[in-house]
């Protein structure tokens, strides 16, 4: 019955996707849309991955996370408050406009001045920290002013794409959310939505980043983003070749791509933390070591290997591996019921405690899995599931979770560097700091880190922060999964890249 049922859906897809079929085209099953075509306007991982086919940025990474000049030709630290980027000459935006340091320059300041969204400040703005000016001294130059030295700038410009000052004043900052003009290797065809982005191939593209060949126009004459939430669905269309790529493999359809004839798996690993906040105010969970026996709880390990497939790192604190300044000798809290028990019995809860799991639908699973693990310790765990729009906010303001117990979530690293995931999540008033964790040292630290040029010292501060935050325990330490993606047989030069980005530039299908 439910292979007849994903045969359906796969032939639904098709007969959607076939008006525009071309001999040269790639589709990707996606699992969410995109919020807006506005690159200053979200905060959203899915709406930047396919804004990012459209259009360019002043830096970009490689597959290896390399950061590597984009738009930009080269850049330089002038003096520890002040950047400079060489821009490329002689830029087209899709419709044929000239790009030059101006818009480079506009971009930015629309990015970070108040109010610069005709009204609305970008909620991107924190994203660049101290920086407070951008100036064009001539067409090819752009002048970055920072408040503060932030050694971070760099591995943060790749996720913000540059925009045509002309094309924004032409058409107002409303009709950016879905009107693009701008630099990048495809020009939007029709945006029909909740069901597809079309591309097509821009042939006056300047060929993009020089340190990642080959450089040139799009192989692929279209690309179309195919919005498929359902797992089940998207995993059809991949496995009936009606896709090329699709994101958000689930871990239960491993085995069924890998035996296709059709498709691989390609997997990377993510930048996405996984941890349970614990909130910190309401007792029992201000004591440390009711948090430490919660840790002890939990068996990462086997939760990784039912659950994830194996497709995930154990974590012992904040960091990805794979990030500047990752303290790799953090102590584990292996997985101990009885001593969880103990350190209960010590805390004054010598007959266990009762809780709640807060968690959207999609990781239910994993919480469920967490529940009856820590029942084994005398934890009494109760499952509630929410909407993703009511649940974020609600622990990302201290009034509002007052009343709640732990928050099964993630945050990403895109940047792999820790200011991008310790600062909003566990500096004190930290936007993501849904634990509610307050620690002077720490924040003394995290603030000495943002602005220290010596990459060694920097390091060594996160690496001492790091062990606080292990020792504190203001989370379940977790893990971070791979990011994993079903890959048609047919598509070449393509692989998957840790900050989540599909970049289609140089992809192409037989």
């Amino acid at each position: 019955m439910r292979s007849l049922w994903a045969g359906a859906a796969a032939l639904a897809i098709a007969a959607t996707l076939a008006t525009a079929a071309t001999a040269a085209e790639i589709r990707v099953g996606f699992s969410q849309d995109a919020q807006t075509l506005d690159p200053g306007n979200h905060r959203n991982r899915e709406t930047e991955t396919i804004i990012r086919n459209l259009c360019d940025g002043l830096l970009t990474r490689d597959a290896a996370m390399k950061i590597v000049p984009e738009i930009a030709e080269s850049y330089r630290q002038v003096d520890p408050t002040t950047w400079e980027f060489k821009i490329a000459r002689g830029l087209k935006t899709h419709s044929g406009a000239a790009f030059d340091a101006r818009d480079v320059a506009f971009t930015l300041e629309r990015l970070t001045k108040d109010n610069a969204l005709g009204g609305q400040t970008s909620p991107r703005k924190s994203l660049l920290g101290p920086l407070v000016s951008a100036a064009a001294p001539d067409e090819a130059t752009v002048i970055v002013k920072l408040s503060a030295p932030w050694p971070i700038l760099p591995a943060m410009l790749p996720f913000q794409e540059m925009l045509s000052a002309a094309h924004v004043k032409k058409v107002g900052d409303a009709a950016v959310a879905t009107q693009v003009d701008c630099v990048g290797p495809f020009k939007l065809v029709e945006w029909r939505r909740g069901d597809a982005i079309i591309m097509q191939r821009d042939p006056n593209y300047f060929g993009g980043a020089k340190d990642i060949p080959p450089v040139g126009p799009a192989k692929a004459d279209r690309v179309i983003f195919k919005i498929i939430p359902e797992n089940a669905t998207r995993v059809a269309a991949l496995l009936a070749g009606e896709v090329d790529i699709i994101n958000e493999l689930p871990p239960s359809a491993l085995k069924q791509v890998e035996a296709s004839d059709k498709a691989a798996v390609a997997a990377v690993n993510g930048t996405r933390t996984f941890f349970v906040a614990i909130n910190m105010a309401k007792k029992p969970f201000d004591d440390p070591r009711v948090r430490k026996a919660l840790n002890h709880a939990v068996d990462r390990k086997l939760i990784i290997e039912r659950i994830l497939n194996g497709r995930a790192t154990a974590l012992n604190g904040v960091m990805s591996p794979d990030a500047f300044a990752f303290n790799a000798d953090l102590p584990e809290y292996k997985y101990d019921p009885a001593l969880a028990k103990q350190l209960l019995a010590e805390a004054g809860h010598p007959n266990g405690i009762e809780l709640t799991i807060d968690v959207v639908g999609a990781f239910k699973p994993t919480a469920e899995a967490i529940a009856a693990l820590m029942a084994r310790a005398g934890i009494k765990a109760n499952v509630q599931v929410w909407e993703g729009a009511v649940l974020s906010p609600m622990w990302n303001a201290a009034d509002k979770r007052k009343d709640r117990d732990l928050y099964l979530t993630s945050w990403g690293n895109g940047a792999l560097d820790p200011s991008d995931i310790m600062v909003p999540t566990l500096r004190s008033g930290g936007r993501g700091n849904a634990a509610g964790y307050a620690n002077p040292k720490v924040d003394a630290l995290l603030d000495a880190a943002e602005t220290e040029a010596d990459q060694a010292k920097r390091a060594q501060m996160y690496k001492e922060a790091q062990a606080m935050v292990n020792a504190d325990a203001p989370w379940v330490f977790l893990w971070l999964p791979q990011d994993l993606y079903g890959v048609s047989k047919r598509l070449k030069g393509w692989k998957p890249q840790a900050d989540s980005r599909i970049n289609l530039h140089d992809a192409s299908v037989d």
